[in-house]
């Protein structure tokens, strides 16, 4: 059993008598007994004591319910005399002791007083919450008029009027102050008459109703109209009994009391959402008319504030019990009790009057609100219109800020124009004042020309001083706005098989794989010649921007200049427009990229994005700033260049007010703590910058973030080893990167060393790597040029001797006009090398060109005896026509087949001059159909080909197989009434917009093997194998060599890659769809529980 003690008067004139509020300590002790979560499976009990406010009284009872109670605890008492005494014995005997009223400034030494704690705030936080308030609205005059009665007042107002005072004092000028007796009406009338001629402002220290009392005298003598202002103080009233100040009068009606409220505001403390308070005093008010007090209220209006604070104290006694308990402590030690209560990191809970947390200082942190009175939803109340936050001393508007009404239109001036008694104007009344201003105008008027002109030299030395100094300030209107944000455009890569490293691809860009469209996430504003990014600070309230360690914010980000931070130019403090300037990056940034499924980003992407937001942190740690502390996706803006830029960082008390950021116990936003370091998360709060550790551990995130951007990973697809795909280095490099342990994570100057060991290519930018390459290839070919120059003229005759071979080039130098013509049966020929790719990665640019230019010389030399028109090339494609541009009735086909026989015959004897052991192998498709033709361009015309049949032709290509010649169900129809040719059925492939086919040989297989039959959009096809008694005759450009080794591991390699089997016995082709092939083992990263 638990026994804790009570001192209060039991006189109900008191406002803090048992009568008014005992029955808190017993809802308290209900809660608690009836949880064991609170109470730790102890018992409490409680034993109260008369005091009448008076010293030895107080002692008297303590003792007695110390040797004969054994009380544990005392709450009380309330009196500042009586407190003093009674804390001294306490602090002797080590039992702790609670305030929940008692405000006197001795009992704040914790080496007299330290078994004592106060539940109330400090009386400091009026003083602090009035000078925000004051200078929120530019008063920089103001009076004070304040006191209580005899009986019916608080403990004592002298301690709250000298703190409100000293702090009113240091920032404003104070007018006036005068403290009375608020009991005599006649010396309030008199007081009021006498404040409201040297103040406009005036601050109220009353109870509620003393301060009704003087609000109505207000109203009567004509101070609420429009001109004065009143701040009434209630320091202890909780936000849900502020109400009873407008309607606490019985003698007069809502309406005259709404008038006396008319130009008034209410500092109280801050409301909660969410927490009944109204229940509270309700059930308070029930209790107090039961045993043993049997109080005689007459409503809940009488209920006294302080019974919050009882309650409060203790809940906060049991759970500072319990954890004393929990850690093996004397449950009897007041001291070891009261360190538990002012760790602000074990107990924090919501009571009766509030949030009850303590800070650093072991007071208690409780947040004040500037109330004005409105009506909401046809409910007349005081609603908040100014929060301040007791630890970042920082005062905001609210939603309810635009709904004040002033009675003359605006915010009241603190100080009349011409003076509280016209002191000011009285000259311009005076006619001898007037004629001696007429003589000396003009006097003055030469002399202010001659001042001016010193003082506009003056001023402008002065400026350019002061302008070096104020670099950081930039003037709103020297921003041109560009762009308004309107949502992010959607981004594309494309990418072609390479390697970085030991596995991976290299992305190849061109005008359409990345938007042409920027990124639009912020205004865009231009500023002197640059294209920037303004971020506006929403209620942001800027009272001290030239302080020092402002300042040096500014100073240190002007020295940051990094290829991977974005450059700071300034800011504006002009409001609305109170925002920052920084450069822009059109590209957005990497939370947008990796937010958009349509982005596939390769291996080499993403290790370029790591290194250069290593390359930034790096340079950010050895800075002057030391950290960045908000590291995370959204924070890497990515330029034109494809560039990491880094953002977010310094500037933290400019755009807080603090330099701490305080995690909410009310709808905290998890999703921007994901990059939060574990060692954060813990605390209440931390300081906004983090730590390089923290920084260590958010990249660690976001590395994590570029590997797996995906649900099923980035190569579930890709044929490759784990290996290939990551270097195995990475995966301790970004574990030890989210240790748990900060002492365990590695600074970025080892991150950088350790992924460029991984793969050396990811250090340069994408866009470098591509320039370098270009730069290289351009070089070479410039020596080709020059070695090819003498060849020019003979190379030109041989052109136009082609040209005028050409049917088409014919009319187009004869002046004529090719009108587009349809023809309706003709046969196509397509052809590309195996294995063209992985020849050219391990050739050089001039042998490349070589090996194209022998080939297509040899295959010139074929076309010469076909009827057949060669149309274009591309790269190691070639494509060849037949059936126009003069129509052969039906020998296209035939021409084309025996063509293509020809070719593959000479590409077995084509010998390559650099790689003589390799042979090259030909993939070729035919199809027979109509086609539409004609000359496209001016200024280089070219012959193109359209419809169906050419897509056809190309599809029979892609689906061909080396050294094979994969021919359409149209051409094999044609070619079996010849006669000539032998062919052998392949089976049936997918084609678009074809009608579905019996499929005889041609089957798709899922992953685990079973067999899906063919749907719509198949067609047969053929290999054509040969032509009856034909031999072709060799053209003088072949190489007679027997196949070597080389031929077979190409084809080997190709056939593998595919996944086709080729041999005599069976012909089918199987084939697994990209989409469905298997994927690779991989190496899979889990981000640690926090």
């Amino acid at each position: 059993m638990i026994t804790i003690g009570l001192q209060a008067p039991w006189n109900i004139s008191y406002p803090f008598s048992l009568l008014r509020m005992g029955s808190a300590m017993q809802i308290a002790m209900d809660k608690i007994n009836s949880n064991p979560a609170l109470s730790g499976n102890f018992t409490f009990d409680f034993v109260y004591m008369d005091t009448d406010c008076n010293a030895k009284i107080s002692l008297r009872s303590f003792i007695e319910q110390v040797m004969e109670k054994n009380i544990s605890a005392l709450f009380g008492p309330p009196c500042p005399e009586e407190a003093e005494v009674t804390g001294l014995i306490a602090s002797t005997w080590n039992i702790p002791m609670f305030g929940y009223v008692s405000q006197t400034p001795k009992m704040d030494n914790l080496l007299v007083y330290d078994t004592y704690i106060k539940v109330v705030p400090p009386i400091k936080r009026v003083g602090e919450i009035l000078v925000k308030t004051l200078e929120y609205f530019g008063w920089k005059y103001v009076g004070m008029i304040g006191g209580g009665a005899d009986t019916n007042t608080w403990d004592s107002v002298d301690a709250l009027w000298k703190s409100v005072e000293q702090q009113l004092r240091a920032k404003v000028t104070v007018t006036a102050g005068i403290k009375f007796d608020t009991s005599d009406l006649e010396l309030l009338q008199r007081n009021l008459q006498i404040i409201s001629k040297v103040s406009r402002v005036v601050v109220v220290l009353a109870n509620a109703e003393d301060s009704t009392a003087l609000m109505l005298e207000a109203l009567k003598l004509g101070l609420m109209n429009g001109e004065y202002v009143f701040l009434l103080v209630q320091q202890f009233e909780v936000s849900a009994k502020v109400d009873n100040l407008w309607k606490s009068s019985v003698t007069e009606t809502n309406q005259t009391m709404l008038k006396a409220f008319d130009m008034v505001f209410v500092v109280a403390q801050k409301s909660y959402e969410g927490y009944d308070y109204y229940d509270f005093f309700d059930q308070a008010y029930e209790r107090l008319k039961e045993a043993p007090f049997y109080s005689n209220l007459s409503s809940v209006k009488e209920v006294s504030s302080y019974a919050a604070y009882l309650h409060d104290a203790v809940l906060l006694y049991a759970m500072g019990l319990k954890e004393a308990f929990k850690s093996g402590k004397d449950i009897r030690h007041g001291r070891e009790i009261l360190q538990k209560l002012r760790d602000r990191t074990s107990i924090r809970f919501y009571g009766a009057s509030g949030l009850v947390h303590f800070d650093e200082y072991g007071e208690r942190n409780l947040d004040y609100s500037v109330y004005d009175l409105q009506q909401t939803e046809k409910i007349i109340k005081f609603v908040s219109v100014l929060d301040f936050d007791s630890h970042s001393k920082m005062i905001k508007p609210t939603s309810r800020f635009s709904n004040v009404v002033w009675l003359n239109g605006k915010v009241p001036s603190d100080n009349p124009i011409c003076g509280f008694n016209n002191e000011l104007c009285e000259w311009l009344d005076n006619e001898i004042s007037l004629l001696v201003l007429l003589v000396a105008l003009p006097l003055f008027g030469v002399a202010a020309v001659i001042l001016i002109t010193l003082l506009t030299l003056q001023k402008i030395r002065l400026q350019t001083r002061l302008d070096e100094s104020n670099w950081w300030l930039i003037d709103y209107s020297d921003i041109t706005i560009l762009r308004e944000p309107k949502g992010t455009q959607t981004l594309s890569v494309s990418t072609t098989p390479s390697k970085c490293g030991s596995g991976g691809s290299q992305s190849m860009l061109s005008s359409n794989s990345y938007s042409t469209k920027d990124a639009i996430y912020t205004t865009v504003g231009l500023f002197q010649g640059n294209e920037v990014g303004i971020k506006y600070l929403k209620n942001q309230i800027l009272i001290d921007i030239k302080k020092p360690s402002i300042i040096a914010e500014f100073n240190m980000l002007r020295e940051i200049k990094h290829e991977n931070l974005v450059q700071f130019f300034g800011v504006c403090i002009d409001p609305p427009n109170i925002c920052m300037v920084m450069q822009y990056c059109k590209k957005g940034s990497l939370r947008d990229v990796l937010g958009n499924s349509e982005i596939d980003l390769d291996w080499m992407f993403k290790l370029s994005f790591a290194y250069d937001i290593v390359n930034g942190m790096e340079y950010l740690h050895k800075s002057s700033l030391k950290s960045h502390g908000n590291l995370k996706p959204s924070t890497c803006l990515v330029d034109s260049r494809l560039q990491i830029k880094l953002s977010g960082f310094g500037l933290w008390e400019f755009k807080n007010g603090t330099k701490h950021r305080l995690i909410p116990l009310e709808n905290p936003k998890y999703e921007e703590m994901y990059w939060t370091a574990p060692e954060f998360l813990r605390e209440i709060y931390y300081p906004f910058n983090g730590t390089q550790k923290g920084d260590v551990y958010s990249f660690a995130i976001i590395m994590r973030e570029l590997m797996y951007n995906t649900e099923v990973g980035p190569y579930h697809d890709v044929h490759l080893e784990p290996k290939e795909i990551c270097d195995e280095r990475l995966i301790p490099l970004i574990k030890a990167c989210w240790s748990e342990n900060p002492d365990d994570r590695p600074p970025f100057t080892n991150i950088r060393r350790q992924l460029r060991n991984a793969c050396p290519e990811s250090h340069t930018n994408i866009l470098d790597n591509m320039v370098n390459k270009l730069e290289k290839y351009a070089n070479h070919l410039e020596e080709v040029v020059d070695e090819r120059t003498c060849q020019l003229m003979v190379e030109k005759n041989r052109a136009d001797k082609l040209l005028s071979s050409m049917y088409i080039a014919d009319q187009l130098m004869s002046g004529k006009s090719v009108e587009p013509r349809s023809y309706d049966m003709v046969t196509i020929f397509f052809s590309d090398i195996v294995g063209f790719t992985s020849m050219c990665s391990i050739s050089s640019a001039f042998e490349v060109v070589t090996l194209l230019n022998d080939l297509y010389s040899l295959f010139d030399e074929i076309i010469k005896l076909y009827d057949v028109y060669k149309v274009e090339t591309i790269g190691d494609a070639y494509m060849v026509a037949s059936g126009l541009p003069i129509s052969n009735g039906n020998l296209h086909a035939e021409e084309i087949s025996t063509m293509a026989l020809h070719f593959l015959s000479a590409i077995k004897r084509f010998k390559i001059r650099h790689l003589p052991n390799e042979k090259l192998a030909l993939r070729i498709g035919i199809n027979s159909g109509p086609v539409v033709a004609g000359v496209v361009g001016n200024t280089m015309p070219r012959y193109c080909l359209f419809g169906d049949t050419v897509n056809t032709a190309s599809r029979m290509e892609s689906n061909s197989l080396p050294l094979k010649i994969h021919i359409s169900q149209s051409t094999a129809d044609i070619l079996l009434k010849t006669g000539k040719f032998e062919m052998e059925e392949r089976g049936e492939i997918e084609m678009k917009a074809k009608p579905a086919m019996l499929m005889n040989l041609w089957h798709i297989f899922v992953l685990d093997g079973s067999q899906c039959p063919m749907g719509k959009g198949t067609q047969k096809t053929f290999w054509l194998t040969g032509k009856s008694g034909y031999t072709f005759p060799p053209t003088g450009l072949e190489c007679d060599s027997s196949p070597k080794s080389g031929t077979d591991s190409i084809l080997s390699k190709q056939e593998k890659t595919k996944g086709i089997s080729t041999t005599e016995g069976d012909r089918r082709a199987i084939q697994r769809p990209p989409a469905m092939a298997k994927s690779p083992e991989m190496h899979t990263l889990t981000v640690p529980d926090i």
